[in-house]
């Protein structure tokens, strides 16, 4: 009993045989080339895209019809200089009201309070669903139904007169107010979403600290949804800045309007138009080298996609 034993255990003890052989190792030095996919009807379409773009702009600049000597004599002129000053203005002073207000609008739908969040949600929806265009003459001819700007107590009690509707709104001041409140809307729903995007529990982790709730959203809140609110919102100003053209409908000597008095005199409407794109090219492209720095600088560690690394080609023997 015990030799069996033994045996048995020894048995155990052997290393296994295999029965497969194993297979030949490839020499030290060779590897297997890789070779690359082929996408020929991806390089077939790139080649006829690059075909038409090549020829449409050999047809812009061969063609006498553009007046490019026009186009050069009008870019720098001091009149399409002062309406490029002035849309700039008006972008700037209209997106910052906007931002504020629409910051404002933004916590108020988000408040508990359902007063301030119908309010909220009632602007939204007015200024939203009516055309740009509309309110810009709306406000335009505001006389119409307040030919005196007063400010008082309700139900016919005392009031302060300001003044007339003609001298307080002027087109600058129509154009500014229609800009600016259109845009506050747009704005409370792109910060809603930048704020419902930030992690409940930095909410639990600021009140467990004891900030109020307006140290929790300067301090901990808003920071946190710049990430999410600087794409949609850069995207926003260079609408904006294309959007001020639509003031010219109330005679404001902006881009637009300063290129069409002069095409209205020299009858050079095409040129005139171009110098007018050129510069609002200009500035959109600014506006974007801008935005993309700040989305960088906010998007620092939130990176989706990871970069690809290249792998060094190896040499086949």
């Amino acid at each position: 009993m015990n030799s069996t034993s033994k045996e048995v255990t020894a048995m155990h003890n052997q290393p296994p045989v295999s029965d497969t052989k194993e297979p030949a190792t490839a020499a030290s030095g060779d590897s297997i080339p890789v070779v690359p996919l082929k996408h020929p009807v991806r390089l077939a379409l790139a080649i006829v895209l690059i075909l038409v773009a090549l020829s449409a702009a050999w047809d812009v600049a061969v063609n006498e019809r553009y007046r490019w000597d026009v186009v050069v004599s009008y870019l720098f002129a001091p009149q399409i200089l002062a309406g490029a000053g002035l849309t700039i203005l008006l972008t700037v002073v209209s997106m910052t009201v906007g931002i504020a207000l629409g910051t404002l609008l933004a916590i108020m739908r988000l408040s508990d309070n359902p007063i301030l969040s119908t309010i909220s949600r009632g602007y939204i929806w007015f200024f939203r669903g009516t055309p740009l265009l509309v309110q810009l003459i709306f406000w335009y001819n505001i006389a119409a139904l307040y030919p005196v700007i007063a400010f008082g107590l309700p139900f016919g009690g005392p009031s302060m007169v300001l003044g007339s509707a003609n001298v307080l709104i002027s087109p600058l001041g129509a154009a500014l107010l229609g800009l600016s409140l259109n845009e506050a809307a747009y704005m409370a729903e792109i910060i809603r979403g930048g704020i419902g995007s930030v992690d409940k529990g930095q909410y639990d982790a600021a009140r467990a600290l004891g900030m109020s709730g307006g140290k929790l959203m300067n301090r901990v809140i808003l920071p946190q949804a710049m990430r999410v609110v600087l794409p949609p919102t850069g995207n926003q100003v260079i609408s904006m800045l294309k959007g001020t053209s639509l003031v010219s409908v109330l005679a404001i000597s902006d881009l637009l309007y300063s290129a069409q008095i002069i095409y209205a005199n020299n009858y050079q409407t095409i040129p005139l138009l171009i110098v007018a794109s050129l510069w609002y090219l200009l500035m959109t492209t600014v506006l974007s080298f801008f935005q993309n720095k700040l989305e960088r600088r906010y998007g620092r560690g939130f990176d989706s996609a990871p970069r690809r690394i290249r792998k060094p080609k190896t040499r086949t023997a």
